[in-house]
């Protein structure tokens, strides 16, 4: 065994160092993922779309979870992890540069396919870190660890929204309205074309990041871990033999499909929801940042309370609780009020995902791999649940379009908190992933 190892059969080093880099990569998958918000605002303008056109921003990025979430399990049985994220990194730059090269000439299949590039490259390395933290120390604490991480992503998230703001949106309520009087379409589309520019060259220094990035992690101490080493397989899945005789996992699939549709909900859509009450631009493209604000009071307060005062599973089952309670009060109010309930849904949001995960990966044995990327594919409900709001918002009242969607998803997340996680396990087995 190499010396840069771990395993499940040794004394751990100290696993301050690997969760620093993983950190680090945790900021740049938040920063880069919580860029769509403001990027809907940004395309319905630059290319004179309508909502469901601009959502199929979040669409082509979470979409690509489910399509490359499986072949970048294949590869990192390949090249190990380490290299696994490398690679993922420096394919997110290739999209970043298709990005900056496409929207600038305002053709949206071209920038369309460079988000789902950079969700490919993300797909490898949701795959490869988030079993990687899960089982870098015990998997009781493994929330813990996760909710550090959420910590790093949402700082980056509640960065992304003001920075794109900054350079790409500054203004944009006046620049909407001199696109809008423009005495000739010819004046008209020099605006726009200046316009989407704007994102050319951030965009290109992003995928310079990323490279530089990657060239880091290829040659960085972050050691190996074995997945089916690190997390020991229940006796009920060994006497099955097979993936699918772990139920719980599959309701965990369904579990975090469901999730990362309301988060992307609460994050991405919540400008169009504001801008829905006829709320500024230049107010609603921050609203990302609320959200991602009040999802990092909630890892925050993960941290202290997990596994300390509550296990992770109870404190899923509290947020969905909360999720419901946030909803109907965005229903039930108008305004800012009704922008604030939503926004606090980040806070309900926060520790879903540190808790879904280890549980439904909890005693996968040797099976741990395939998992995690039956997992990530689950991220496809960023793509499919804000779709449906922007098609069902043309017909019916955005409000209670917005309430029908989130409350059952958030009701879902409840039973797998209390019951749905330890389905099929034997009650020892249940008891340990609490």
């Amino acid at each position: 065994m190499s010396s840069t190892t771990l395993a499940a059969d040794q004394p751990k080093a100290s696993t301050l160092g690997p969760m620093l880099v993983i950190g680090v990569l945790f900021f740049i998958m938040g920063f880069v993922t919580w860029l769509n918000g403001p990027l809907i605002t940004f395309v319905k303008l630059a290319f004179n779309l309508d909502d469901v056109m601009a959502f199929l921003v979040p669409f082509a990025f979470y979409i690509s979870y489910l399509v490359f979430s499986l072949p970048c399990s294949a590869i990192l049985r390949r090249t190990g992890m380490k290299r696994g994220i490398a690679v993922g990194l420096f394919v997110m730059a290739i999209g970043a540069a298709l990005f900056s090269q496409f929207a600038p000439m305002r053709m949206y299949a071209g920038a369309l396919s460079g988000l789902l590039v950079i969700g490919a490259g993300l797909s490898m390395l949701q795959t490869a870190a988030n079993p990687y933290v899960s089982i870098l120390g015990p998997i009781e604490s493994a929330a813990q660890r996760i909710a550090f991480m959420g910590i790093c992503n949402k700082v980056a998230g509640i960065l992304a929204p003001i920075a794109i703001s900054a350079v790409v949106l500054r203004g944009i309520d006046g620049i909407d309205a001199q696109i809008k009087s423009a005495p000739t379409n010819a004046a008209r589309e020099a605006l726009l074309n200046a316009f989407a520019g704007k994102v050319h060259v951030p965009y290109l220094i992003m995928a310079a990041v990323l490279v530089a990035l990657a060239a880091w992690i290829a040659i960085s101490s972050l050691p190996e871990i074995k997945p089916s080493g690190a997390n020991s397989e229940t006796s009920v899945g060994h006497a099955r033999g097979g993936l699918f005789s772990f139920p719980h996992l599959w309701l965990g699939v369904l579990c975090l499909f469901l999730y990362v549709g309301v988060e992307v909900m609460a994050g991405d859509a919540i400008g169009t929801y504001g801008a829905s009450f006829h709320l500024p631009l230049d107010q609603t493209k921050f609203f990302t940042a609320f959200t991602l604000g009040a999802m990092l009071l909630g890892y925050l307060a993960g941290l202290v309370l997990i596994p300390r005062f509550i296990s992770q599973q109870r404190y899923l089952a509290v947020s969905a609780v909360l999720g419901v309670v946030f909803s109907l009060g965005a229903y039930a109010t108008t305004g800012y009020v009704s922008v604030g309930f939503v926004a606090a849904l980040g806070f309900a949001n926060a520790m879903m995902w540190p808790a879904i995960f280890p549980l439904a990966i909890h005693g996968l044995g040797r099976h741990t791999e395939a998992a995690s990327a039956w997992m990530i594919m689950g991220i496809a409900g960023g793509a499919i649940i804000p779709q449906l709001f922007a098609h069902l918002k043309a017909h019916v009242d955005f409000q209670l379009v917005f309430a029908v969607l989130m409350v059952p998803c958030y009701l879902y997340i409840l039973f797998y908190g209390l019951r749905g996680y330890r389905v099929g396990l034997r009650d020892g087995d249940g008891a340990r992933a609490k």
